[in-house]
């Protein structure tokens, strides 16, 4: 059977042996398919050197097609002796069988220019049914703590479609850096986008880059973001930190933060900067009426900017020893009849939640906006396990399940001493492919808030794109069949069907030019000795 990734529903042969492609195959794309086509003509007729001509009579042609009987994602492919047929429920699920035609075609067909002019491209005569499990099948990057320049954002969202992955996870602001052009604020691109200097490996290693870490991407440089990933339907979800993750933007705007709190407890009495090394800051934004100004006038940009239904706060990891001492916060408590800081924490998302509602779009945020109350109409991002999914589910919100046991690609990939940079638990490609995303102590109707999966690449230790890849592959490619195929309960999955199948996947990776960590082990130049990592021993706790 021919090695796809991810797994279809079905997959039948209809005569043995293969038709062949050539420079008289013609496109024809129906109402609806014109985006898919010219995705075609660009990316496969660039590897091909294919044509693709505009479609005559005749059965040497591929017809693209929206068809009702189709789920909205779903697709048909169909080699018979008709035309070559790819069908889908909608654009979306034209495009995800264009996916597959690609696969079909061979690993040549993923680069960008012809390396064998002349050669046949062969495709087997087979039909496929296919359509996803999820509705979101996302890849988190994190380019706060590394910044990846535009080109390396288009090019994820290229690899992300070849996965059939369709909402990308933009975490756009941390404590290390601010990475989106904000107009009537610009010191978060002047200040905050950059930092002096960067810690080298885990927060306990002494070793430091000495020059100074940045970029940001403007306005215009979002908004083609957004289209490239629009042309691949993929929706893009913008991730802008409050209350916590936010000493970037408190370095440019210092009235953001808790003023009534000495400063010289925390950074040794001198200004206030762009953080430099990894970990959690206490420097968190103050619960003010001028920071929730600010932020308003932050989100008015980033909505203009990205069309989607969810806008994420994070919301995590906020340290609240400020507040506890600071005498605005507890002011505000007191006004505000809460509490606790954990409550002030739900106020404080809260507002959003409200703001963003009233413009039509969602808050999501990391489950950590559970604690004090979970805002209403809030979806949630599950990170720390199963157990705030669990807890949203039940009373009603919806959910992504990202749980860091099982699909934070940071976390080391085997337990050698050649793994560069071992961060976290051992999490194989087996364990990946293992993952469930729905908690068996759903019901049914609570496992009907499970929106989908996510996998998350936070970039702290991840320098340059090489390291990215090297810690996103071959995981995404696992992580892709379990956000899409229907699999099997976790321990009666194929496994060994699925290492055949990345057989043929790994040399899709070679040809699109990706540094996945080999089966084998790290390349010699794959490994970063003596640079200090977190590993953590032992299977991840479950919960």
């Amino acid at each position: 059977m021919v090695d796809l990734i991810p797994a279809p529903v079905r997959c039948s042969w209809n005569a043995a042996g293969y038709t062949s492609l050539d420079s008289d195959t013609a496109l024809e794309a129906r109402p609806g398919t014109e985006g898919v086509a010219r995705w075609l003509r660009a990316m496969v007729g660039a590897a091909t050197g294919l044509p693709f001509p505009e479609a005559g009579d005749g059965a040497n042609r591929l017809v693209l097609s929206i068809e009702p009987d189709l789920p909205p994602e779903g697709y048909r492919l169909v080699n018979d002796d008709g035309p070559y047929r790819i069908q889908g429920g909608s654009a979306a699920g034209v495009f995800w069988g264009a996916q597959t035609f690609r696969q079909l075609l061979g690993p040549d067909a993923f680069r960008r220019a012809p390396v064998r002019p002349g050669q046949d491209w062969d495709l087997p005569q087979i039909t496929v049914e296919d359509s996803p499990r999820f509705r979101w099948r996302g890849l988190m990057l994190d380019v706060a703590r590394h910044f990846m320049p535009k080109e390396g954002v288009l090019r994820y969202l290229d690899l992300m479609a070849a996965h059939k992955l369709n909402v990308f996870h933009f975490h756009l602001t941390d404590d290390q850096g601010w990475r989106i052009e904000i107009r009537r604020h610009p010191r978060l691109t002047e200040v905050a986008s950059w930092r002096a200097r960067t810690k080298i490996g885990h927060r306990a290693s002494p070793l430091w880059e000495e020059k100074p870490h940045g970029g940001y991407y403007t306005q215009d440089d979002i908004r083609e973001i957004v289209a490239y990933a629009a042309e691949r339907h993929i929706t893009v979800v913008p991730e802008i930190d409050v209350p916590g993750h936010s000493q970037a933007a408190i370095a440019a705007y210092p009235e953001l933060g808790n003023t009534d709190v000495t400063t010289a407890s925390i950074e040794g009495g001198t200004a206030l900067t762009v953080w430099d090394t990894w970990g959690i800051s206490s420097n968190v934004l103050a619960p003010t009426d001028t920071t929730l100004r600010f932020y308003e006038g932050v989100f008015e940009e980033v909505l203009e900017l990205f069309p989607s239904e969810f806008i994420h706060v994070g919301g995590d990891e906020c340290l609240k020893e400020q507040w506890s001492d600071s005498v605005t916060a507890k002011t505000r408590i007191t006004e505000l009849g809460l509490a606790d800081e954990d409550e002030l924490q739900s106020w404080f998302i809260g507002h959003f939640d409200k703001w963003l509602t009233a413009r039509g779009r969602r808050l999501i945020g990391w489950d950590e906006i559970l604690e004090g109350g979970l805002a209403p109409g809030a979806a949630v991002s599950s990170w720390r396990g199963y157990g705030g999914g669990v807890a949203a589910a039940r009373a009603g919100h919806d959910v992504v399940m990202c749980p860091e046991q099982y699909v934070y690609l940071d976390h080391r990939q085997a337990p050698g001493e050649d793994e560069p940079v071992p961060i976290g638990f051992v999490r194989t490609l087996e364990d990946v492919y293992r993952f469930e995303p729905v908690p068996s102590q759903l019901s049914e109707e609570e496992a009907g808030h499970v929106l989908g999966t996510q996998a998350n690449v936070w970039t702290e230790v991840m320098e340059d794109t090489a390291r990215v890849d090297y810690q996103t592959f071959p995981r995404l490619a696992a992580f892709a069949e379990v956000a899409w195929s229907r699999l099997p309960a976790p321990q009666e999955r194929d496994f060994a069907d699925f290492e055949r199948r990345m057989a043929a996947h790994y040399g899709r990776l070679d040809a699109l030019g990706v540094a996945y960590r080999p089966p084998t082990g790290p390349r010699p130049w794959q490994r970063r000795p003596g640079v200090l990592g977190r590993p953590l021993e032992g299977p991840p706790p479950n919960r």
